[in-house]
This record gives structure tokens, sequence and C-alpha cells, in this order.
């Protein structure tokens, strides 16, 4: 069994379904709302561990009723909680979606994740030291997913790396992380504006430029290679590239082939964006093997 560790935001999605998204000034009708919880890093934790991995989450919650709906969802879910302790006197993390139009808009207010410190992250060393890959991405502190890529360039612990929200970030983070997983917006901005192609050429077996309904996109060291994504009639694509990292980061960890690793990624991505949520819609292992079939 996989043994992953996911640092990262613990959220509370407020989703609302629309026809039409508002244009600025604009008021429209919308269809639902409810709220589920989600955040980067436990969306990852979550399908980690429905793809049957051992999963501990590093990270913080309020002391709020929405978090402790997060760590119960977390629990129910077989996640390790241990790690993820209530603010005192602070909200919870929350991302405000509209799906309208067949596709997703989201703003993100961090709250209680902006305490998952280097300080925090020194109380999780040894699940960190212990796990066969490590999960972060950028919706906790600049400096603590610096931080941990040190240490795991130093226990030589594999890092993968989710760039999102998309922002510049030092170049010893690129080089210590084991992969880096941008969408093509995301990787615009973290590599400066370079050509795909070219800054495929420049990490090898590194970098895997997500694009959507398109597939995967890296470089082999011989070739670029697209690896194609599944078709399916969407629901809710919110979750679906941590879907995505998380699957990849389970293969990845059991010895999978990096091709292998992205079509398993692929194929978990597609399943998850027919129903609805960012979590609820995340496969069982039994579910993406069958499929694969």
């Amino acid at each position: 069994m996989a043994k992953i560790s996911v640092v990262g935001s613990c959220s509370m999605d407020l989703v609302v379904t629309s026809k039409k998204r508002p244009l600025a000034g604009e008021t429209v009708l919308g269809e639902s709302f409810k709220t589920v919880p989600g955040g980067k890093g436990a969306n990852q934790a979550v399908a980690a561990a429905r793809l049957g991995a051992e999963v501990k989450m590093i990270g913080r919650v309020g002391d709020d009723h929405f978090g402790e709906a997060i760590l119960h969802n977390l629990k129910i879910n077989g996640v390790h909680t241990g790690y993820v302790e209530p603010v005192t006197g602070m909200e919870s993390g929350t991302a405000h979606i509209v799906l309208a139009e067949g596709d997703n808009s989201i703003v993100v207010v961090k709250a209680a994740n902006d305490e998952v410190t280097p300080a925090y992250i020194d109380k999780a060393l040894e699940a960190l030291k212990a796990s066969d890959m490590v999960l972060i991405q950028h919706e906790i502190p600049e400096e603590t997913v610096a931080y941990v890529s040190e240490i795991c360039a130093k226990y030589k612990i594999p890092l993968l790396l989710n760039p999102a929200p998309a922002r510049s970030i030092e170049q010893s983070i690129i080089e210590k992380a084991a992969y880096i997983t941008p969408n093509q917006h995301e990787a615009a901005i973290l590599f400066g504006g370079t050509s795909v192609a070219e800054v495929l050429r420049k990490y090898p077996n590194k970098l895997f430029v997500t694009e959507g309904s398109n597939g995967v996109r890296y470089f082999d060291g011989h070739q670029e290679v697209l690896i194609p994504a599944y078709k399916v009639e969407a629901v809710d694509t919110t979750g679906a590239g941590d879907t995505f990292n998380a699957a990849f980061a389970v293969a990845l960890a059991e010895g999978k082939p990096l091709a292998e690793s992205v079509k398993f990624g692929n194929r978990a991505a597609s399943l998850s964006v027919m129903k609805f949520g960012a979590q609820g819609g995340m496969p069982t292992r039994q579910e993406v093997e069958e499929n694969l079939k």
C-alpha cells in the first residue's frame, strides 16, 4: 500500500449552479446552492485514500462548524487526521464556486490554511519521512511550500508539486520537486511565458502539463508525449485536477511507469467529473481499474 502525505488546504466549498456566469455588475438567477468539503489538499487526500493509499493529511481548519465537517469528512474517507489541528478563533478556509456554462469559476479564501506554517510542518516531520510520495499545492503559504521541498530533498522523498492557484515560485522549489503538474495557464505564470514545448524539454519526465479534455503533455527525454483524456459527459469539473494529481501520485508511489501513471490519473479524473462536487465523484480503485479495461 502506497504511503502518501498531503500538505495543503482544507476548506468548505460553497457551490452555486447557474445556466449563466454573471458579468461584472450583473445579477443572474441560480439553480441550486450546496456546501461540500473541499480544498485542494483535502481533495487530493480523499482521492488518494479512495484509490487505496494510506494517506496522512497535514493541514489546518478553523474552530467552526465548517472545520468540524471537514474533519469528519476526511475521517469517513479513511484519511488520517492526526496532523489537522483547528486554529483557535479563526474561520476555516472557503472556496466560492460558480458552476455555469460547462465550467467553473472559483474564489478561494485561505483563512486557517494560512496557518500551515513551517513550524507546523515540523510537527509532522516523521509522517513526511515515512512517505512514499508527498503532495503539495499553492493554497498554503509560499514559505511552507519551499520548506517542504527542502525536507523532501534532504530525506529523498519524491515531491509532487501541483502549482495551483498559479503564482511564480523560486527556482529551487522547481529543482527539488520530483514532479510538477500545472495546467496551461499555471505553466505560463510558472515559467514566465516560455513556450510549453521549450519548458517541457527543459524538465523531461518532471513537468506534466494538464490540458483538460485534451489530456496531459510531457517530454520523455526523446519526444513530446500527449496522453489523451477520456471522453465523458461532464457534470461538474471541480476537483478533476485534484483527482488526477492524487491518482498520478498513487500510481507513481506504487512503481508504475510514467505513461501508465498518467493514464491512471486521466481515467480517475474523467470519472470524477461525472458527479457533483469536488469529492462527490472521486472514484474508488475498483472503479478506475474496471474502466481502464
